[in-house]
């Protein structure tokens, strides 16, 4: 079986060091040798299968104290290092720093390096660096996973034409709840309190919903961010006395049960990869209104009017109408949820393990082969 090394910051909990946990534990639970080679440990950390490695690549002891452009080159250094020791079958960073690093790393070396973009390039790969590193550094990936057609066509071509699009898996305690008997009037969201998810706009539209339909409340699962929108949000509902209809509920570990009863989940964000709360939900068959948002995440996983309803980002109007709608229509929104349950038949950690088995070996067939 072949040697895995993955890359990336941290194994602390969020999306793209959610989705390397699962590969990875699921390579090793087929019998692959599985490295994740990554910079620093954090506190709240995923949990690894005791067959994956872990291994410290990062700065040690007394290089914090050095010149960043040395710390820069010692983090490549490091790499590289554990690269010429551990001679992987192929390389796989992710997220936009260790993308660079893995890059820079492996630069001839005789290994793949299968890349993946998991947040919306627009804004996240434009800095000055990007269009430097961008243009010297990714034609020699040798593949890339994207989450969302949008993603995809930020790059040249050459990365287009030299990738797949791999949804991430869902959480399996997400798939196969019973349907509940009935709905609870309660109006749900989950994610991070955090700037870009843009919970002040739900809070603005559903101000209105509460004022046709008094009885129904909204609850907002997640931690905070620390970024100051949990104070936005708190000043918000203090300021509007809404604070019997409209609850933060805090990160909660039981959301399978938290919200699958719920009458409907509503999603507000500006811009994301592809979410997994937006995922998570469609598997719980919950009726949703979801904005639109680059980079394609909710377009790439919904069909308007078939398994949610997409509305524009930003419109408060629109979410409104959204959820009054889904609210005075049980039975459309049924149908909604229904079919939303069927983004378990192919986001299922085995669906999606296949796919990136698959490609992983027909990189590596190909590397053998030149």
């Amino acid at each position: 079986m072949k040697k895995i090394a993955f890359h990336l910051n941290c194994l602390e909990q969020g999306g793209a060091e959610r989705v390397v946990t699962n590969l990875a534990n699921q390579f090793a639970g087929n019998g692959y040798e599985v490295l994740i080679a990554t910079e620093w440990y954090g506190e709240n950390e995923f949990q690894t299968d005791e067959r994956v490695r872990r291994v410290h690549v990062g700065l040690r002891e007394g290089d914090e104290k050095k010149h960043r452009l040395i710390q820069f080159y010692l983090r490549v250094k490091y790499l590289r290092d554990f690269l010429k020791k551990e001679k992987p079958d192929i390389l796989i960073p992710f997220a936009r720093r260790a993308l660079y690093r893995g890059l820079m790393a492996a630069y001839f070396i005789k290994i793949p390096v299968l890349i993946s973009i998991r947040t919306d390039p627009v804004g996240h790969y434009e800095e000055l660096s990007d269009k430097i590193q961008i243009p010297i550094l990714f034609p020699r990936a040798d593949g890339c996973v994207f989450q969302t057609e949008g993603a995809k066509e930020f790059f040249a071509p050459r990365l287009q034409n030299n990738s797949r699009i791999i949804l991430n898996p869902i959480n399996p305690k997400y798939i196969g709840v019973p349907e509940p008997a009935s709905r609870t009037k309660t109006v749900v969201q989950s994610g991070r309190l955090v700037d870009f998810k843009n919970q002040p706009m739900l809070l603005q539209a559903f101000f209105e919903v509460h004022k046709k339909h008094p009885d129904y409340d909204l609850k907002i699962y997640g931690g905070d961010s620390l970024d100051g929108t949990k104070e936005i949000l708190e000043r918000i509902i203090e300021e509007n006395h809404a604070g019997e209809y409209i609850h933060l509920m805090g990160a909660s570990d039981s959301l399978e049960q938290d919200m699958a009863d719920a009458a409907l989940f509503a999603f507000s964000s500006d811009w994301e990869g592809l979410p997994n709360a937006l995922m998570e939900a469609m598997a719980l068959g919950l009726p949703i209104v979801a904005t639109d948002c680059p980079c394609g995440g909710p377009r790439t996983i919904m069909t308007n009017e078939e398994d949610g309803l997409l509305i524009p980002i930003k419109d408060a109007k629109a979410m409104e109408n959204g959820i009054n709608r889904l609210i005075e229509d049980p039975a459309f929104a049924e149908k909604l949820g229904r079919n939303a349950r069927k983004i378990a038949e192919r986001a299922n950690g085995a669906a999606i393990y296949e796919q990136w088995q698959d490609y992983i070996e027909e990189l590596c067939g190909k590397y053998q082969r030149k």
